[in-house]
């Protein structure tokens, strides 16, 4: 099921799995982000660890922070796939990924996230990312939010679209990127598989 992922981060060291969501679980996660947003769950998102600084200026998001204990049944059955996903990258590439830290990300019309990489500097736990983009079907390149990545830091960037059900994944310490501002919100469970 994952081996083009795998030899892909085993070489290049980054996979994009169109279609790794079903369009019913697209629509039943994309309303649990809503419905938490609604609800008043989500907070701006920091940046840097710890006590981290809002910095509207680098990264517009909004962030609820998934507690597996309390997902609900949809958020749940994605969990255990990204489960088999640690295990087979585990098994494959001896990478000890342990846990996975996941939240639920929203960037509102104008927002955007400057080039970053996602691992701390004081900090390697983060070694594999993992985005599932939760935007509906009708998602174009007019509404932004698209991924720019850069597999080689002196060349173009990659230009990857935010499509509802799509898998980006990549070592965490080695590629820069950057998230190009949205016109309406743009809608992802994003996180980190991380080493003890």
């Amino acid at each position: 099921m994952f081996d083009v992922l795998l030899a892909d981060l085993a070489g290049p060291g980054w996979h994009v799995a169109p279609g790794f969501l079903t369009p019913e679980e697209i629509d039943a996660l994309h309303d649990d982000a809503q419905a938490r947003q609604a609800a008043g769950a989500f907070h701006a998102a920091g940046v840097g660890k710890g006590s981290a600084q809002v910095r509207g200026e680098i990264r517009g998001d909004h962030v609820f922070w998934i507690d597996e204990s309390q997902a609900a049944p949809p958020l749940r059955a994605v969990l255990e796939r990204l489960e088999t996903l640690r295990q087979a990258v585990n098994q494959a590439l001896f990478l000890g990924l342990f846990d996975v830290e996941l939240h639920y990300a929203v960037y509102p019309p104008g927002a955007g996230y400057q080039r970053h990489l996602d691992r701390f500097r004081d900090d390697d736990r983060r070694t594999l990312t993992v985005i599932l983009y939760l935007n509906p079907p009708d998602w174009g390149e007019e509404d932004g939010g698209q991924l720019l990545f850069w597999p080689n830091p002196d060349v173009a960037p990659q230009v990857i679209a935010p499509l509802g059900g799509t898998l980006v994944t990549f070592l965490s310490e080695r590629f820069w990127h950057e998230v190009t501002p949205a016109r309406r919100d743009r809608v992802s469970l994003t996180g980190w598989f991380r080493r003890r």
